[in-house]
Formats: C-alpha cells, structure tokens, sequence
C-alpha cells in the first residue's frame, strides 16, 4: 500500500501542519513515511503544499507525482495538482474558500467541506486545517479515527501544544461528523 498525498492552499493555512500530523500518524502506526514541504518566501498568501507519502513498505522518492489525495485549502491548489491525480483519487475541498461552482474531473471524487465555515463557528478559524483532516480520515482508508485522534494530541504534546488537544479533538470531529 502507498498513499500519496498532496496538502496545499496558502501560507498561514496549515498546510503543512496537516502533512506533518499525517506524517506523525503513519510513524507512530510503524508505517514508512516522508513529508516533503514547498512554499514561497512570502509569510502569509503565498503558495504552500507539501507531499506526504505513506506506505508499509520502503518510500522511494518523497514527492507525489501522481497524488491519490488532495486536501485542498485553496483554489490555487485544486488547480495546480488536479491534472496530476490518479483516476479514481481524492480530493478534500475547502467549500469556504474553493468556488462552489469549480469545475473538477469526473474521474475523481470530491469531498466538498466547508472548513474555514466550520471553524470560525467553532470560535477558532485557526482550526480548519484540523477540521479539513477530520474529513479525509473518514474518507479515506488511510487511518482510523481512533488511531487518528490519539496520535494527533500526541503529535500536538511533542509540540508542546497538548494544552489544545480538546480543541483539536472538537475541530477533528467537526469535520469528520460534516458528511
């Protein structure tokens, strides 16, 4: 088994927050796995994406050429990695900030959230990237919500942010919850 995961969208999303939970995840659940960030100079609205790649074998090269998920933050992302996808891949939208009228590939699916919607109504707009996570784990095979949920805080703890595992926890559930 590989998965290959694009998480992408705009500085400040986290983006790559998300791709080092995920990361986290796959280690703690003695899987094989990269994380492989770009982004440009700017702080905040430029272009920011890593790629995670998960698998119970050896990874061989750390970039996603043909990604069977993208969790998309942004439009810029969908546009710039959806022609790349494998038939039959995902895509976790941000419904927020991502056009409700886009126009995707009718050979993949598409999980329209509304994240940054949903954590601002949660009182923390900081957390969408978390409530995006809670979506792709309960539409993908990947990981399990439990597994997911638990090294999450402890990814958080070894941050020393276990302060927001709580929060976290309602975020991630939010969006698991959502569809």
């Amino acid at each position: 088994m590989l998965n290959e995961i694009v998480c992408a969208g705009l500085g400040g999303q986290g983006v790559l927050t998300a791709g080092k939970i995920m990361m986290h995840v796959a280690l703690e659940k003695g899987l094989h796995t990269t994380w492989f960030p770009s982004y440009g100079n700017e702080m905040r609205g430029g272009a920011a994406n890593c790629n995670v790649m998960i698998s119970d074998n050896k990874v061989a090269s750390p970039y996603a050429d043909h990604p069977d998920v993208l969790f998309a933050m942004a439009e810029r992302a969908v546009d710039t990695y959806m022609k790349t996808m494998k038939k039959g891949s995902i895509i976790i939208a941000n419904s927020t900030i991502i056009p409700k009228d886009k126009e995707y590939r009718d050979d993949i699916t598409v999980i329209k959230v509304p994240a940054t919607e949903l954590a601002q109504k949660f009182g923390n707009e900081r957390s969408a990237n978390i409530v995006l996570l809670g979506a792709m784990v309960k539409h993908t095979c990947i990981f399990s919500k439990e597994d997911f949920e638990k090294y999450m805080c402890s990814y958080f703890e070894s941050q020393g942010k276990g302060k927001r595992n709580e929060q976290n926890i309602k975020a991630f559930e939010i969006g698991y919850n959502y569809i």
